[in-house]
């Protein structure tokens, strides 16, 4: 659940020609879709998702920050996003995930798109990530066409509920 967590707040785009921006990614972002390359049961979707704040750091690099719930209790996490030589490729977890951005028609919605290498296979995902939390039918119509051509079947995408950051524990 953990790494699905994880996976979710981070993950869809694709081969990319562009650069991204930082004034274009930073700030605050709300999953509104996510879509995952396995058919996982009901139990292990996240049912609620915090918004995540993505800051610019040094050298192109990026910080994302979520907060999640886990037996009652809240936690934070911060998970450095390290430029890579691809524009709009990042990497994570000592290169284990590789993170692509992608910026969708009308500048209020992303798709990051995760790859990650673990236990000897691939797990792919992918998520809507926009400006507000407000439902948008056209960015959605398009992170399924995206998802398509990466080969994640539209029945794989879920909508999980927008809650407010919780204040971790110390």
């Amino acid at each position: 659940m953990k790494t699905l967590l994880l996976g979710v707040t981070l993950g869809l785009a694709a081969a990319l020609s562009f650069t991204v921006k930082e004034e274009d990614i930073t700030g605050t972002w709300y999953v509104k879709a996510v879509v995952t390359d396995k058919d996982l049961p009901e139990e292990k979707r996240p049912r609620k998702v915090s918004p995540v704040t993505v800051t610019a750091l040094d050298h192109g690099d990026l910080e994302a920050t979520f907060t999640f719930m886990r037996n009652d209790r809240c936690f934070q996490k911060k998970i450095l996003m390290r430029k890579t030589e691809e524009p709009g490729k990042f990497s994570t977890y000592g290169g284990r995930k590789l993170i692509y951005l992608q910026e969708l028609p009308g500048r209020e919605h992303y798709v990051f798109y995760c790859k990650d290498q673990r236990h000897g296979g691939l797990f792919r995902m992918g998520e809507l990530m926009g400006r507000n939390p407000d439902t948008n039918l056209e960015a959605l119509e398009e992170f399924k066409k995206l998802a398509q051509r990466k080969g994640l079947s539209e029945g794989n995408i879920f909508m999980p509920l927008q809650m407010g950051s919780c204040v971790p524990e110390h």
